[in-house]
Parts: structure tokens; C-alpha cells; sequence
């Protein structure tokens, strides 16, 4: 009896003791991203740059030390407790991390592509909202601010096949949200609205809503043309944007010249302060966002050189295995060469990597979620 009572007591200290299986043993935070060469001028200091630009976008600081990165020949690894991430951001990339390693790609091959880790991590809304911050409703970022009474009217928007109108609380260092609905110009029904708020790496934060003020993977293309919340990246360029369109002036809001005056006072100061940031990325390089879009481009729309890296396989075996697929090229970026189309050839690929949606930028027939 007394034995038993001695074994008991034992279990009992050793449970109050160790809350969690994940207190039993260390996490490992770390995973690899392995660079393949996808165009001539590539290289994997380029493809660091545009990695950093990516991580930049979902929220890390990025001391400016090497701290939570190590390059290793083609093979990046990344610490995701060392990035200046805040703890939700930690919690959900290592979520993401855990799917990551369980797949055949990367038992097979110790890493994942670094294109499909940046299309996972910008190129699915859901990841993006979660990382990120987002809320599921667009009141929980309403009462955060207070919006200034002036508001802006858009009639002739480049993006919008709708009319706009623009409302923004104070610029307050990095916290200032812009808030965006989509009207019909004869009812004013509200179609969706949009949201950008400033992160404290400097960055944007975009949030696309329906008409009932909840989160959504992107925007109706039957009214606006703004996409994913990557397409809003690629688009603003990590910066407040000014009109480029002559707006008409209506009763009740600022003036094309007050309102334009007004983006353009925020975007400069906001400017200033991003330059004054000891850490993260190097606002201003301004064109080195373009290697975070090479990344995930030239992976959702790969040479047959590339997928001969990526795939470890000749050549010749590769352009064999494609012979039937139609090909392309991108008229933004033509030296990426002959390419295809990553959601008909992934049936092919000797190995399968976490699945991805089928469009980064654009409304996707398959958008993924694999942090629910």
C-alpha cells in the first residue's frame, strides 16, 4: 500500500509539474527553404531579399543582425521565434510549420520550395488574415479608430469598377486605418469594403470585407478588379498610394486637390518614419518588393529549368514528363522563360508539398486554409 501511495505521489508531482506535452520536449522553430535558380540572373542573395520583404508583410520586425537566418549553399533556414514576430504570428507560422514537415516534399527532400512557402504564407487570404491579425469582422477594426469627419469621394477609380468613398482616422506613428466602401453610384448600396491599417514594421495590412462587415478571401470581380490581399500588396507597393485619376468634386466631401493633398501628406510621413527604422527591410530600395513577386511567380509559373532543380531530375526527363501541358510566357517578367501553369503540373511532380490556392493574387477556385 505504501508503495502505491509513493508511485502516486510521484505521478501527481511530475503531472503539476509538466503542464504540457510541449513542456517535455524543445519545439523546434526552425524550417528550411531550399532557393532553386529560376531565371538567369537569380541568385539566393536576390531570393533572401525577397524573403525578408515577404516575412516583412505578414509582421516581422527583422532585427537587422543575421539573427534567424542561415544560408547554407541552395538552403535557407529561417527561426520563426527570432524574426520579431509577435506571439500570434509565432504561434500560427509553426502551425503551418508542423503541416509543412509532414508532407512528402518535405520528408523527401528536408526543406520546402521557398516559392511555396512564400505563396502559403501571402498567397492564401486565410493565412495571410491569421498571421497577420485580421479580425472576422470589420467592427472589431472600426473600434479600434476614430475616423476624421472629412472623407474623400472616387467616381473615376483605376482599381474600382464601382464609386468609392475613402474615410482614415489620425496618422498617429504606425497606427492609422484607411476604410474603403464600394458603392453603386445611383442607390449608394454598399457592395464590400476594404480596409489598410499600418503594422509597426512599417508595412500595410489589408482586410477585404462583404457587405455585412465579414472577413472574405478577396474581392467581388464584378465590382472591383482589387483581388487577394497579395494583389493589394503588389499593387500599393508598401505605401500609402496617391490618386493617379482626376476625380469629379461632390457636395459633402474634400475636394480632388484637398484629398489628394491629404493621401500625400500621410504617404510622405509616413515615409519619413519608415526610413527612420533601425530594423527590417530597406524602404528605401523601393523596387526590391519585385523579388518577393519573382518568388511566388516564377513557383505558380515554373520553367522546365526550374522544375529540373526543384525536382532533382534531368532536364530532359522533366520537358518529357511536360510534353502534353501548354505553356507561356509572362509579359511582365519574359526572361523568366517558357513556362506552366503549377495547378496542372503538380499532378506530375515526384514528390507533393502542401497544397496551395490556385491563385495568389486573384480569386481562387481553390483557396486553402491550413491553419483551421
Amino acid at each position: 500500500m505504501k508503495k502505491y501511495i509513493y508511485t502516486l505521489l510521484i505521478l501527481i508531482n511530475f503531472s503539476c509539474t509538466n503542464d504540457s506535452y510541449t513542456d517535455l520536449i524543445e519545439t523546434d522553430t526552425s524550417i528550411n527553404l531550399k532557393w532553386n535558380k529560376a531565371y538567369p540572373d537569380d541568385s539566393i542573395d536576390k531570393s533572401l531579399i525577397g524573403l525578408k520583404w515577404a516575412l516583412s508583410y505578414i509582421g516581422a520586425l527583422l532585427p537587422t543582425s543575421t539573427n534567424g537566418f542561415i544560408v547554407n549553399n541552395n538552403t535557407i533556414t529561417i527561426d520563426i521565434e527570432k524574426l520579431g514576430f509577435n506571439q500570434n504570428a509565432i504561434e500560427k507560422l509553426l502551425k503551418l510549420s508542423d503541416k509543412i514537415k509532414n508532407t512528402d516534399e518535405y520528408k523527401t527532400n528536408n526543406n520546402i520550395d521557398l516559392g511555396r512557402y512564400i505563396t502559403l504564407l501571402i498567397g492564401a487570404s486565410e493565412h495571410y488574415y491569421e498571421i497577420t491579425g485580421v479580425p472576422n469582422t470589420l467592427n472589431e477594426i472600426l473600434t479600434k479608430y476614430t475616423l476624421l469627419p472629412q472623407k474623400g469621394y472616387i467616381n473615376n477609380s483605376g482599381v474600382s469598377l464601382e464609386h468609392r468613398i475613402i474615410q482614415f482616422s489620425e496618422q498617429n506613428g504606425f497606427n492609422q486605418l484607411f476604410f474603403c466602401q464600394e458603392i453603386d453610384s445611383i442607390t449608394q448600396d454598399i457592395y464590400e469594403y476594404e480596409t489598410i491599417e499600418l503594422l509597426n514594421n512599417g508595412q500595410l495590412r489589408f482586410g477585404i470585407f462583404d457587405q455585412n462587415g465579414i472577413r472574405k478571401n478577396s474581392v467581388d470581380a464584378s465590382h472591383t478588379n482589387a483581388g487577394k490581399p497579395a494583389k493589394c500588396m503588389w499593387c500599393h507597393e508598401s505605401t500609402i498610394q496617391q490618386m493617379y485619376l482626376s476625380q469629379n468634386n461632390y457636395n459633402g466631401y474634400l475636394t480632388f486637390s484637398d484629398f489628394q493633398n491629404t493621401l500625400i501628406n500621410y504617404r510622405e510621413s509616413n515615409t519619413t518614419l519608415k526610413f527612420s527604422l533601425i530594423d527590417g527591410v530597406d524602404f528605401s530600395q523601393t523596387q526590391q518588393h519585385t523579388y518577393t513577386e519573382l518568388l511566388y511567380i516564377s513557383f505558380m509559373e515554373p520553367s522546365s529549368e526550374r522544375l529540373s532543380i526543384e525536382w532533382n531530375l534531368p532536364l530532359s526527363q522533366v520537358q518529357n514528363l511536360l510534353s502534353n501541358f501548354s505553356t507561356h510566357t509572362y509579359p511582365e517578367f519574359p526572361f523568366l522563360g517558357i513556362l506552366y501553369d503549377r495547378n496542372e503540373i503538380e499532378s506530375v511532380a515526384p514528390f507533393q508539398g502542401l497544397s496551395i490556392s490556385t491563385s495568389v493574387r486573384e480569386a481562387s477556385t481553390v483557396e486553402v486554409n491550413h491553419l483551421e
